[in-house]
């Protein structure tokens, strides 16, 4: 019988995805396996419009690879076959879920629990969380999209120093950094991010996945394109029975009532 790595629990329209591989929730094979498949359900799922991952316990959101995998990977070409693929894969699907992520991270997110982190759009700490990509210390390097992700959110000077060094960051200087968005109370990252998934997820669904859409343009092609690709996104949001309804109730001075489809 197989195990089960992942959880997921939807209400009012957010899914909370927690990784269940105690005491550090690992990143295995198996997980990541699982992880994809999750993914896919959850981004065709209309009743999850805003998805938040976490992990099990109160020691670590992610601590990052399960080293002992590793024996399997050292003559060339097997870490790719075995591991960076599919790994490469499942993040990137998560980077581009068509819908809000908000990561929830308590206690460590080190590694490829950093590298998962940052795939989601918004990042929410714990006081006391700890952040690093620590790979260089086992010879080896970010390789599963940190050495992209990190660095367009503090820049190559600090991701550098973060994957240089290997040692650990706090929620203060991540967040000065633009590593994370917020730090919340000691046990509460969960909630704090769970609130702001509601919040989200009363927004009108398709203005928001269209806006996710614009923003991550500017890093994918040029400034004039990513302007001109804009547009008919534009004109999506301003068709759609939401901003009718959003118009409709300002004027209204009422509370609109999105659809949420």
């Amino acid at each position: 019988m197989s195990r089960e790595w992942i959880t997921v629990e939807t209400k009012d329209g957010v899914a909370t995805l927690t990784l269940v591989n105690p005491p550090l929730n690992l990143v295995t094979l198996g997980l990541t396996r699982e992880l994809n498949h999750k993914l896919d359900a959850l981004a065709a799922d209309p009743g999850a419009r805003v998805l938040v991952i976490t992990g099990s316990g109160a020691k670590a959101f992610c601590a990052g690879s399960d080293i002992k995998e590793f024996r399997d990977y050292m003559q060339p070409g097997i870490a790719i076959e075995k591991k960076m693929w599919m790994e490469n894969a499942t993040y990137s699907k998560l980077d581009d879920f068509p819908k809000p992520t908000i990561a929830a991270v308590n206690g460590l997110a080190f590694g490829g629990g950093l590298e998962m982190a940052v795939c989601c759009d918004l990042i929410v700490c714990e006081e006391g969380t700890k952040l690093a990509l620590p790979e260089i210390k086992l010879g080896v390097f970010p390789g599963s999209g940190g050495t992209v992700r990190v660095t367009r959110r503090i820049g190559e000077g600090r991701a550098k120093e973060m994957i240089f060094l290997g040692e650990p960051i706090d929620t203060e200087t991540a967040l000065n950094w633009g590593l994370i968005n917020r730090i919340a109370p000691k046990g509460t990252a969960l909630k704090t991010a769970q609130a702001l998934a509601t919040e989200m997820a009363q927004r009108p669904n398709k203005a928001l996945q269209i806006a996710k859409k614009a923003v991550d343009m500017a890093f994918d092609v040029t400034e004039d394109e990513a302007i001109a690709q804009s547009l008919p996104l534009s004109d999506q949001a301003f068709s759609s029975n939401d901003c009718k309804e959003g118009v409709r109730a300002f004027f209204a001075k009422e509370k609109p009532r999105f659809t949420h489809s």
